[in-house]
Order: C-alpha cells, then structure tokens, then sequence
C-alpha cells in the first residue's frame, strides 16, 4: 500500500477480480482482494484460490487471515510464484464467526500473538507485508499500540479502519484514532471509513496527514469516485458525476464481465453461479434511480444477464 493515495478497501463478497477491475480501470491506484484463510491456502480449497483470481490488474495484495503464526507463513511460501505484490494480514473483520475463532479484529485484543503473526509474514515473504487494523474493541481503542507493534515487527504499512469492532459498519468512523496511529508512526498511514465523496477523500487526508485513504462502501455501485476523486486532488475542480447512460453501460459491462467467466458456466464448489453475485451489484449501481425498489426486486429474481440487462435497459429517466 505504499506510496498509494486511493485504494479500493478489500470487501468480503464484493473486491472479486470484476470489481477490483472496473475500480483499476476507473481510478483506484492499488486493490486489494477478498480476505482469505491461511489454513485453506495450506489445505489447497479450490474456493479460495477463486477469491485469488485478478485479471492482470497490478499493483493488488492479497489479505490473509487467521491465527496461527506458522500457517500464515506457510501460506505465504505457498503463493511464492503467486503473481502479487502485497501480503495484507487482516486484523480488522468484526464478524463473530471470525473473531470467536481468534481471528480478524480479535488478534488486537491479543497484542502478543499479533506481533508474532506479522513477523512470520516478514520472515516468510519475498514481498512487503501490510497490516489492517481497527481502532479496537470498545473501551479498548489500542490503534496505535497495535500499529507500533506492526511497525516494529516488520510491517511496510498499516490501514486503519476508525471504528471499534463492536460498531460493525455503523455509527461514525473515528479520525482521530486514525490521525493518532499516523502521528505515531513512521511507515505509511492509510485511513479508512466514511469515504464517500471526493470531498471526503481530500478533507480526510488533509486533516488525518494519512499517506492515502481506502474506499468501501463508497464505490458500491459508484467505482467512478476514484476517478472523480483523482481529478478533484490534481485540479481543485470536482468533476460532476456520471450521466445516467454511463451508469447503465457500466452495469452491463460489469455483468458481462461475470457473466463470460469461465466459471460460471458450472457455478463454483456448488455455490450459486457467479452471475447471481452480480444481484447486490445491479442494486447499487441503480440506487435512487426511478422504481429502484421495483427494479431491484426484478433483478433479484432474474435467472440469466440477458434478462438483467433488459431490465437495466427499461429503466428510464
């Protein structure tokens, strides 16, 4: 994540190799996959190399998890002719199936065990390791402790999400947190949360002194916020937002992107095919739209791209 001012935040169920895609090719400067488990890279689970596909698009890193210090580094050796660039450790994912397992946002209650997680990363990989963190738990915002740590164990870079884990995605992401962890540390900062417009991408890196900013839920439906952004930092002038045909053609290419995989022909591991995935997507990009509720409704219960499309197309304004 070094010397990268807009990045596409890895997001589980979403940062699959079309999207980080379509963000690259609209602006994201650096993408980072869907958070995948070390002990499943070790076993060789087809599914998880899935979440490994990437298109060509560089530079990108892949985000491991777990809580083992041994399988992580094994993992890493593992994916050594792998063609990455990034080794991102999460420490950040609130989900309980997650954190009940000692994993994601739970390795910061656990400041030891972190450390000893990010150094066998370092020691086991040929490239730089990054770390994701969040401001803590609640009544324990340990941020900065536990950026100290990565940067002391090796870590190139740290992103810091400014909610605790029990806020989830709600509520307001704390910058303080995340302009204290900057001010602590001498290895690139990247903050995260509440990104929603170009203005908060410029405001938020002014005031934090961040070296960049990661982008979520903001480009959900919207993967020209990097673009706009971009031109925003260079010209002071924000460039106004998409005209609804490009909207549209960008759903349609975003579907047919899936929608020609090589998988989803068959489906993967008895999941449902790709194509339905592209169901929240659809919903997104056609938000606030003219009977968005209704189109959404439609599209969930579309069977092939080509119905989708068609619905895409009736939409009028």
């Amino acid at each position: 994540m070094n010397n990268f001012r807009l990045i596409m935040a890895p997001m589980a169920g979403v940062t699959d190799s079309f999207f980080r895609a379509l963000v690259w090719e609209y602006g994201a400067e650096f993408t980072v996959s869907e958070m995948v488990s070390a002990k499943s890279i070790v076993y060789a689970n087809k599914n998880t190399f899935r979440l490994m596909e990437n298109n060509n698009i560089r530079p990108w890193a892949v985000q491991f998890f777990g809580h083992e210090p041994e399988i992580l580094a094994e993992a890493i050796k593992r994916l050594e002719g792998f063609p990455f660039d990034i080794a991102d450790i999460n420490m950040g994912c609130p989900m309980p199936k997650i954190v009940k397992n000692g994993e994601g946002a739970a390795l910061m209650a656990n400041p030891s065990l972190a450390g000893k997680m990010i150094e066998a990363a370092v020691k086991a990989s040929d490239r730089p390791v990054t770390v994701k963190i969040r401001k803590g738990f609640a009544g324990t915002a340990n941020c900065v402790e536990i950026a100290r740590i990565a940067q002391e164990s090796g870590a190139s870079a740290v992103a810091v999400h400014g909610r605790t884990r029990e806020q989830y995605y709600s509520g307001a992401a704390d910058w303080g947190a995340i302009s204290a962890v900057k001010a602590a540390l001498k290895i690139p900062v990247i903050g995260n949360g509440d990104i929603f417009t170009p203005e908060d991408a410029v405001s938020r890196l002014k005031e934090s002194g961040c070296d960049g900013v990661m982008i979520a839920r903001g480009a959900l439906g919207n993967p020209w916020i990097f673009r706009r952004t971009q031109a925003f930092m260079e010209t002071g002038v924000l460039p106004p937002p998409p005209a609804f045909a490009e909207i549209i053609e960008t759903a349609v290419r975003h579907l047919h992107m899936v929608a020609t995989s090589a998988e989803n022909a068959s489906g993967h591991g008895g999941h449902a095919p790709r194509i339905f995935e592209m169901r929240k997507h659809l919903g997104w990009y056609t938000k606030g739209m003219p009977g968005s509720a209704e189109v959404r409704r439609r599209l969930n219960n579309a069977q092939s791209a080509e119905e989708m499309e068609e619905i895409l197309r009736e939409i009028k304004i």
